[in-house]
């Protein structure tokens, strides 16, 4: 699995149109290029992070082509909202040990 870590510099007053376009943006990649989904977080007032999965560096370098139209615009929405956007890492994953659920003792006996 192939991981790669954004930053985004969002314009003050922008963030809920920046976000929206994320959203949006990121479900057509999911749906059209095979990434395995993303997620965005608040760094601090005006600046997100986002990291997203892959298969593997190549799917990911390769991805775009297979967008329909509809992406066009949001990609340009995500664009204008932001200052600055950066690629911070491209990361090879070695050991997972994200969980989607926390761990719980409940129901067990000592």
């Amino acid at each position: 699995m192939f991981a790669v870590i954004y930053s985004f510099n969002i314009i003050p007053e922008k963030e809920d149109q920046f976000i929206h376009a994320w959203h949006e943006l990121t479900r057509l990649i999911y749906q059209h290029e095979n990434s395995y989904g993303s997620r965005l977080h608040r760094e601090e007032e005006n600046r997100y992070i986002a990291y997203a999965q892959w298969p593997d560096k190549a799917t990911w370098k390769n991805a775009g082509p297979k967008l329909p139209p509809e992406a066009d615009p949001f990609r340009r929405q995500m664009r204008d909202c932001c200052q600055e956007i950066k690629t911070l890492y491209e990361m090879e994953l070695v050991d997972d040990q994200l969980a989607q659920h926390p761990f719980s003792l409940m129901g067990q006996k000592s």
